[in-house]
């Protein structure tokens, strides 16, 4: 009888031993449920399945509070040049506004309740559009209009009223006012790389609390920090990471703790993650894998360890 009681405290003991817990020493794993757009416009939940599906591809997203999603809708047979719709979880659609050009980059909500939407085509152009498709504010983005798709990206609205725009081809991210009047520019080239014409197309730029500038270059593989005068301040490269985890890294959210999330657009080795979380001294805590090429474009965390993010997502 004395020995069947130690077998089952020896039993116990191994069990709670054996749970996940957060220490010093041991930190607790994250997990992370997030919106996915890209070729296919999904939702994953914090154990990798698939939660949610839209019939189209996307290029920008954001669950919005009412737990609808609002998409920049890539090019497709609906919408010869993009859109900007409202979808519930159900999957009744509402179109807020038919591209007109090319093709939709950008599909921002605003605090004052209107999308902002950077259009990409002969003429690119931001607007405020309210959800009838009123357009509050237009104006013409400065940047090369040859190439439609590279005109730009992810354009946000600050909280100053001023506007950010990474344009891909012309090696810059620049912030505009209310009337399109560039009042800053972020110069993305590298000074003294002579394929820096190639290693230098800026897709997100995400303004800070400290006034730094969050900014993925894409086929340079890297993300930069700059200051408000332009400068670098902090950057990831391949060599910081334990392998090329860095490819074509277009979407990247930064966290409440300080951490960046970056989506690896070009990722297609399905051994090698395809979302990385990294913090500000560059230690990878977090990973998505999943075998679907060009798994994220862009992308939203929704939660950690099933608790929601707070606040206005950073991406």
């Amino acid at each position: 009888m004395k020995i069947q009681l130690l077998l089952l405290l020896a039993t116990l003991s191994f069990f709670v031993d054996d749970t996940p817990q957060a220490t010093a020493e041991r930190p607790a794993r994250i997990t992370h449920s997030f919106l996915a757009c890209a070729g296919q416009t999904r939702i994953i939940g914090e154990d990798g399945e698939v939660l949610w599906r839209y019939e189209h591809g996307s290029q920008d997203g954001y669950v919005l509070p009412s737990g609808n999603i609002l998409l920049a809708v890539k090019r497709c047979g609906p919408f010869p040049a993009g859109a900007v719709v409202e979808v519930t979880r159900e999957g009744d659609e509402t179109v807020i506004y038919r591209g007109e050009q090319y093709e939709i980059h950008t599909a921002s909500p605003l605090e004052n309740g209107r999308i902002l939407v950077a259009e990409g085509g002969p003429k690119p152009r931001l607007m405020e559009m309210d959800r009838a498709g009123k357009i509050h504010v237009e104006f013409p983005l400065q940047c090369q209009s040859t190439n439609h798709h590279m005109g730009t990206r992810m354009a946000r609205k600050l909280d100053d009223g001023t506007y950010l725009a990474p344009h891909l081809l012309d090696f810059a991210v620049k912030q505009y006012d209310a009337t399109g009047k560039v009042l800053a520019t972020f110069d993305t080239t590298v000074p003294g790389d002579p394929q820096r014409e190639i290693h230098s197309w800026p897709f997100t730029a995400i303004r800070l609390p400290d006034g730094s500038t969050h900014v993925n270059l894409t086929n340079g593989n890297r993300a930069v920090r700059f200051d408000a005068a332009g400068k670098i301040i902090w950057q990831l490269t391949n060599t910081d990471l334990p392998g090329a985890w860095l490819a074509d890294p277009c979407g990247a959210q930064v966290l409440p703790n300080g951490n960046v999330v970056i989506a690896n657009y070009g990722q297609r080795d399905a051994k090698l993650p395809k979302l990385i979380e990294v913090t500000p001294d560059k230690n990878v805590v977090w990973t998505h894998h999943d075998d679907i090429p060009h798994s994220a474009h862009h992308f939203q965390i929704l939660t950690t360890n099933g608790k929601a993010i707070e606040g206005r997502a950073m991406k």
